[in-house]
């Protein structure tokens, strides 16, 4: 298929002229012929079903959008839909994809990474990525374990944790992915819930929407190697108490009868949960996703205790406007055609720095 974008297209029109579908679209056009082989019981299939079955919401042609994937069990995404896609390098998915998104602007591309892929090995290339703001949705499963290599402890195990490769406990300080996205400027970053389908879904209509880079922590169960790993976020009982949602514009309010609220400690300026009174309710934080600053986000994103996981939010921590880096190239190509005229590249080839080697 030809470039139907033409050059100079800015991100959010550019996003409309992406060819949609002929016809109308359901699940079960998004499933390919593969047999799918994970273990029985992991997230990854909830995650697979909730995108499946998202997808003909877009109304976008398979054939114009493209799943990219690194190592690791989340890794065989592509295999499982019916869409391009590319099981790539360790590591290098957001690497592959920006040149995939840059060059083919008529694409919907998703790139779909874990924990260690992306934190570990990866995390030179995902920083890099959301930075530049290129027009990928990044779907990060965090299981907090390497589960395809059979249960090392990954970048975001907590300190203490147990494997095969730390029998006395891990001395490593996690990463919190949500934080590190933030702090490398994404303009879109949210975290979910393998399990709940609905809160999945429509974080997912939200990163689609985004123009630029929208990085999405889905928290995934990995059942056999660290399982229960987030009991705390989908028992309801306990969920009710440890799962704060975050919704635009909506005070940041959470618990039994919305008993809690965050707000800001005046002293220090952090964030804290406190037990909502009448003297402090005026003081409950409102969330503000399209602030310009990153800060409050990122002090929301702190709130999670790594060990227990209690009060842990969950939902869009910022969703802001900012240049998409596909367009701003295609614009600069524009302008460098228009001021110096297309370029020769057998001159390049043959231009004065050049040597003839001989036998």
């Amino acid at each position: 298929m030809t470039e139907t974008i033409p050059q100079g297209t800015g991100a959010i029109e550019a996003l409309s002229l992406v060819p949609k579908a002929e016809a109308v679209q359901s699940m079960k056009d998004f499933k390919s012929d593969q047999e799918v082989r994970w273990c029985p019981g992991c997230g990854d299939y909830a995650i697979l079903a909730a995108v499946q079955g998202f997808m003909p919401e877009l109304g976008l042609a398979k054939e114009n959008i493209c799943f990219v994937s690194g190592i690791g069990c989340s890794s065989r995404f592509p295999y499982y839909m019916n869409t391009y896609g590319m099981h790539s390098i360790h590591g290098r998915a957001p690497a592959i994809a920006t040149g995939l998104a840059t060059s083919r602007r008529d694409l919907s591309v998703w790139v779909v990474t874990g924990d260690g892929d992306a934190l570990s090995i990866g995390g030179n290339h995902l920083i890099h990525a959301l930075r530049r703001n290129v027009n990928l949705k990044i779907l990060l499963f965090n299981n907090r374990i390497y589960g395809l290599t059979k249960g090392q402890y990954s970048p975001t195990s907590e300190v203490g944790k147990i494997t095969k490769s730390t029998p006395m406990g891990s001395l490593d300080a996690p990463f919190n992915p949500v934080s590190l996205a933030l702090g490398a400027e994404a303009s879109f970053v949210a975290r979910t819930v393998d399990s709940d389908r609905k809160h999945l879904t429509e974080v997912l209509r939200q990163a689609a929407a985004h123009p630029g880079t929208a990085l999405v922590e889905i928290y995934q169960n990995c059942n056999i190697f660290n399982d229960g790993a987030f009991e705390a976020l989908k028992d309801k009982q306990q969920a009710q108490e440890a799962v704060i949602r975050l919704e635009h514009g909506q005070p940041i309010r959470f618990g039994t009868d919305l008993a809690k609220g965050v707000v800001r400690n005046a002293a220090t300026g952090d964030l804290e949960v406190v037990a909502v009174t009448p003297e402090n309710e005026a003081r409950i934080l409102v969330h503000d996703a399209h602030s310009a600053s990153p800060t409050t986000a990122f002090a929301l994103s702190r709130l999670a205790d790594p060990d227990t996981l209690h009060q842990t939010p969950i939902g869009v921590f910022r969703s802001v406007d900012r240049p998409v880096y596909d367009g701003l190239m295609s614009e600069q190509l524009e302008t460098a055609v228009v001021q110096q005229g297309k370029g020769d590249l057998a001159a390049l080839l043959r231009g004065n720095d050049t040597w003839t080697v001989v036998g």
